[in-house]
């Protein structure tokens, strides 16, 4: 093999490394959805419902592989395009609140995120190409003045039927597993991994709820009283915890 083809060969294999070397950057595509008020969507796949829609000013999106079965849900990410002549430097801080497949994309973000990506006064020429090349990594959330809540999702039923969602999940910390305290048993019940971002359990124990949840597969947290009795669909409940 000559030295010309060896070289070629060479820059091939080195320019995906080089993409993802890049303080840690992986490169990839982003798209965005149809909203009319440009946010996000109540009806997300990580079942967050109105705070998907409002969470980080409704720069939020969609993404493919990173859902990760709903362990995904909440992440959150930089992301900036790298068409010089329409971007920033800097880009976009996105939340994960959704699951979507597009164009060869990792993320379908909202209009407004999408946008954030553009230079000033280039969002509409930004939006007509549709599709963008972009790069990203995983960053700590940032939720001044919020703890990690607790919310029963809207579809719960006090006494029977709990499902719950964790939110304003600072850090970089995925949640794997989900536990109530049984206190007549004397022993932790999983809760199952419903779908997206929601944990449920029928027959709940009675009286207020401690919970303890899993990082990363690691770590063990426990709040007692988690959740007072009687709890409500729809309320939140403040852990006091912050997660980093």
């Amino acid at each position: 093999m000559g030295y010309l083809s060896c070289l070629v060969l060479c820059i091939m294999v080195l320019l995906p490394a080089l993409c993802s070397s890049q303080d840690t950057y992986t490169c990839s595509r982003a798209t965005y959805y149809g909203s009319p008020d440009c946010l996000g969507t109540p009806t997300g796949a990580c079942g967050f419902g109105q705070f998907g829609r409002n969470v980080n000013g409704g720069n939020v999106g969609a993404v493919s592989m990173l859902y990760r079965n709903g362990t995904g849900c909440g992440a959150c990410y930089q992301v900036r395009c790298t068409t010089p002549k329409l971007c920033t430097e800097d880009g976009v801080k996105l939340v994960v609140t959704d699951h979507g497949e597009g164009d060869h994309t990792n993320f379908i973000l909202s209009p407004r995120g999408f946008t954030q990506l553009a230079r000033p006064n280039m969002a509409a020429e930004l939006l007509a190409y549709g599709v963008v090349d972009i790069e990203y990594k995983r960053i700590s959330c940032q939720y001044p003045g919020y703890n990690l809540m607790f919310k029963v999702h809207e579809h719960s039923r006090f006494p029977e039927y709990i499902a719950i969602i964790l939110i304003y999940q600072a850090g970089q910390k995925d949640v794997t597993a989900v536990e109530l305290w049984q206190a007549d048993c004397q022993e932790w019940r999983g809760m199952r991994k419903a779908y997206g971002g929601v944990w449920d359990m029928p027959n709940p124990p009675v009286g207020a709820l401690n919970l303890r949840f899993q990082v990363n597969g690691e770590k063990w947290i426990q709040v007692s009283n988690a959740i007072p009795c009687p709890w409500k669909a729809g309320s939140a409940y403040d852990s006091t915890i912050q997660l980093y």
